[in-house]
């Protein structure tokens, strides 16, 4: 049948192009009466803030007491926030084979709905600054504003307009632990790539709900920071490439078309590679990571502190991710 979709779709436009205009005109109406809904205004001043109470803990590296009292923190704020709040704690071994506890950290919104939408960002810090430029701070703990908190900070006022206004699919926010634990860049043994986002692997495993699925969903790293430009990632092409392009879409849709570049970037083993591995659920990346593949300029370093969050980029990324779930039936 497919030798004659060509020819039959020709012939029946000749015998009926009398008709062609006013076909036309009724799918045009179709098309305008199409329903969009506008999301709620996503308050980029309250996301800054939740950035900014997670940096207040410290550096949230595994093992610490910054690290416990941040997860108690975000565990507790988003039951205030509304959500069904699961916590997964796990011992995990890092590459040295020195064990971490650790917790992934999930809010649930219409938790018995069957259609879901997963949103996922990484809670924890760099134990090491082993990017920075003083060599004396390649061992000291990353403040992680931009690397870590961003993008929780984006997924907690997202919370608080979910608690406000619910969406018609249901939404799991899933905080990852463990995910920038991977090997010192000084480190002489093998860099396994395995060694990188432990959380996800796990939770890829052992998701918080049994035979958990959802349509699709979106990974949050390094999504403060100023200036900042996100690219296609290339991981996210392969897995995802219709949800890159909605997301790219609704961005310009809404005018951040200067910060969500349709180009593709670089290729970044990130926490939605072991999603999409182990899940099969088709997850991209927004990530700060261009086309040169370089990150944003204090990536793993002391610097990585308040002073790098901008709201107007929390503001183009958490508007265009609520624009894109509030718009799914």
């Amino acid at each position: 049948m497919k030798h004659y979709i060509l020819p039959l779709t020709a012939f029946v436009l000749a015998g009926f192009i009398a008709c062609g205009n006013r076909t036309q005109s009724k799918d045009t109406d179709a098309e305008d009466k199409k329903i969009v809904v506008k999301a709620p205004e996503f308050n980029a001043d309250s996301a800054y803030r939740y950035v900014a109470e997670q940096v207040a803990f410290g550096p949230r590296v595994p093992n610490t007491d910054a690290h416990r009292k941040c997860g108690d923190y975000l565990a507790g704020k988003l039951a205030q926030l509304g959500a069904k709040v699961y916590v997964q704690d796990m011992d995990l071994a890092s590459y040295e084979g020195k064990l971490l506890k650790c917790r992934n950290i999930i809010g649930a919104y219409n938790p018995e709905a069957k259609k879901r939408i997963a949103l996922f960002a990484h809670w924890d810090s760099r134990p090491w600054a082993d990017n920075d430029p003083d060599k004396a701070n390649h061992y000291k703990p990353v403040p992680g504003a931009n690397d870590g908190a961003s993008g929780v900070g984006v997924l907690l006022e997202i919370a608080r307009q979910l608690q406000q206004q619910p969406t018609a699919l249901g939404i799991d926010l899933i905080l990852l632990d463990a995910e920038d634990g991977g090997t010192h860049q000084e480190y002489t043994g093998n860099h396994q790539t395995e060694s990188w986002c432990l959380g996800a692997q796990y939770w890829g495993r052992n998701p918080h709900v049994a035979n958990y699925n959802a349509r699709f969903g979106i990974l949050l790293d390094m999504v403060g920071g100023k200036g900042a430009t996100f690219y296609y990632e290339e991981y996210s092409e392969s897995f995802a490439r219709s949800l890159n392009r909605k997301v790219w879409k609704t961005a310009k849709e809404l005018g951040f078309e200067g910060t969500f570049v349709k180009e593709r970037g670089g290729m970044i083993t990130d926490d939605h590679v072991f999603v999409n591995q182990l899940t099969h659920i088709p997850t991209i990346d927004i990530v700060a990571f261009d086309t040169q593949n370089t990150f944003f300029p204090y990536w793993h370093t002391l610097k990585d502190d308040m002073d790098c969050i901008d709201a107007a980029t929390l503001k183009a990324v958490g508007q265009t991710v609520m624009q894109v779930i509030y718009n799914e039936k």
